[in-house]
């Protein structure tokens, strides 16, 4: 894991070098429609203010959860006991990007999501609020975590997600041998290499050409840097979007050169 002051740094040269986030100077109809209309759709959709209210919520609460943890670890802290509070300041992806993520699915309209790695299922909620006829099923290690979340899920009244706890070594490999197609996939759980790729490649074979898979923490270490630059290096990946913070992934057979765009979000 890069320390604060080297992400620090990389953080400022992606946001010296991305491209602009307007859309100006980048030459990909697809793309200029995904930031125009998804990343630079600043509206304020009807579910918003609920899901905050419950992000709020969870930031106030200071009740102990005894964790289980599968994957590379927090990055603030190893305790296996944590205040809920703790949780969702360190792990909960910033309205920012949640909200980001209601918009991806919104757009693309996928029917079958996936999410490795639920925390408290603010970002669950989001992609399952955006298309109530989708089926989310959201992936989590720790078991009073995945407890919450569907508390969660049901004072928000969503009935499309399904949970799955366990280690994801042996529940998605599980998962996927009863599915079809992935339409849409968020891995957010082991930032390590080695499990990323893994992932990535037991996703792929499930994926087809308008499969949207989008990676979180892509610069958060140099394995993880490494992960990225292999992802994007695949065969079968033919465009990829860097946000720094998180990267997606497209695998449209209809785009005969690779291109790859860092921009800034």
């Amino acid at each position: 894991m890069y320390s604060k002051l080297q992400l620090g740094k990389k953080y400022i040269q992606y946001y010296l070098t991305a491209a602009n986030g307007k859309g100006h100077g980048i030459h990909s109809p697809f793309v200029f429609d995904l930031v125009t209309r998804v990343l630079n759709d600043h509206g304020h959709y009807y579910c918003y203010t609920a899901i905050e209210q419950v992000r709020a919520h969870l930031m106030a609460d200071n009740t102990v959860l005894t964790l289980e943890d599968f994957g590379a670890g927090s990055r603030v802290s190893a305790q296996k006991q944590r205040a809920v509070s703790f949780i969702a300041k360190s792990s909960l992806k910033p309205r920012k990007f949640s909200t980001l993520f209601f918009r991806l699915v919104n757009y693309f309209q996928p029917n079958i999501i996936i999410e490795l790695g639920t925390s408290l299922g603010i970002t669950t909620a989001y992609m399952a609020s955006a298309n109530p006829d989708a089926v989310v099923t959201s992936f989590e290690g720790a078991s009073a975590v995945a407890a919450l979340a569907k508390q969660n899920f049901t004072s928000l009244g969503l009935n499309n997600i399904k949970m799955v706890q366990g280690n994801f070594d042996d529940t998605l490999p599980a998962f996927l041998r009863q599915t079809t197609t992935v339409d849409f996939a968020f891995v957010d759980g082991n930032h390590r290499k080695q499990p990323t790729l893994a992932y990535f490649a037991q996703l792929l074979e499930k994926s087809v050409e308008r499969t949207v898979l989008v990676f979180d923490d892509i610069h958060w270490s140099a394995e993880m840097d490494e992960a990225w630059a292999e992802i994007k290096a695949h065969p079968r990946v033919t465009l990829t979007v860097d946000l720094f913070f998180i990267g997606l992934v497209f695998l449209r057979t209809e785009q005969k050169e690779k291109q790859h765009f860092v921009i800034r979000f």
